[in-house]
């Protein structure tokens, strides 16, 4: 799905801290996904195994691969995310950051942000964007996210914003986001430097309820594990 692709489907089609524009985000209501502790799949590794691998493999190859930078004093890799600046302690084995807002990530969404950032640490390529757009169902594996308790709160950042497009994009703008000619609204967000994501508002009317949806670049599949992907997915909606 490319950007005109994404653009020409209609409304019929299937659906300190800044917490959001209401101070919420979509947290205030979360359910057991809300916290990231049960993320599926990798998350069985657990964050030691993503620790251990990382500690052995060489940081200039991992900034390299990552986009990121390490600074040798303290050992720590210096990552941006949304917007906002992480530090990845390899001595202490934690994440820290003193970027306004940030806390919700280390606190809040603390499970989903620690996988993904680590595991991308671990995982990631550098392998250019094609810019070619697709849904998490569209990617291997990715349908089993699209059911049950794993299913993404698309459906909660519709209700919040279905009504309310400047919020929505001045939510985006809060994340270091920035605006995209999609749907009636939408935001490019960058949860970590090379997985970039779009997520996509249909405003409501009296035809059509309001609808959301959130894409990634096609290499997705080529970077990360579908999992961290969904880790990923859940942690931009959720931060909204």
């Amino acid at each position: 799905m490319t950007l005109a692709d994404a653009n020409a489907e209609d409304k019929g089609g299937s659906a300190g801290s800044h917490l959001g524009v209401d101070g919420e985000g979509l947290l205030g209501d979360r359910g057991k996904t809300g916290t990231g502790d049960d993320v599926p799949g990798i998350a069985e590794s657990g964050e030691g195994k993503a620790w251990r691998i990382l500690k052995t493999l060489k940081p200039e190859g991992v900034c390299g691969n990552a986009s990121v930078a390490f600074d040798h004093a303290p050992g720590c890799y210096l990552v941006k995310s949304y917007g906002m600046d992480f530090a990845v302690s390899l001595p202490d084995k934690s994440i820290t950051s003193q970027s306004a807002g940030s806390d919700v990530l280390l606190e809040r969404l603390g499970g989903f942000l620690r996988l993904s950032l680590l595991w991308y640490l671990v995982k990631i390529k550098e392998i250019a964007c094609t810019g070619r757009l697709v849904k998490l169902q569209q990617v291997k594996g990715g349908e089993a996210f699209s059911r049950g308790s794993h299913v993404l709160p698309l459906e909660k950042v519709a209700l919040k914003y279905g009504a309310n497009k400047a919020g929505f994009l001045e939510r985006g703008g809060m994340l270091g986001g920035e605006e995209v000619k999609l749907a009636d609204a939408a935001v490019r967000l960058h949860p970590l430097p090379r997985i970039p994501v779009v997520v996509t508002l249909w405003l409501g009317d009296a035809e059509f309820p309001a609808r959301a949806d959130i894409l990634f670049d096609s290499t997705c599949e080529l970077q990360l594990p579908t999992d961290v992907l969904w880790s990923i997915a859940m942690m931009t909606l959720l931060i909204l």
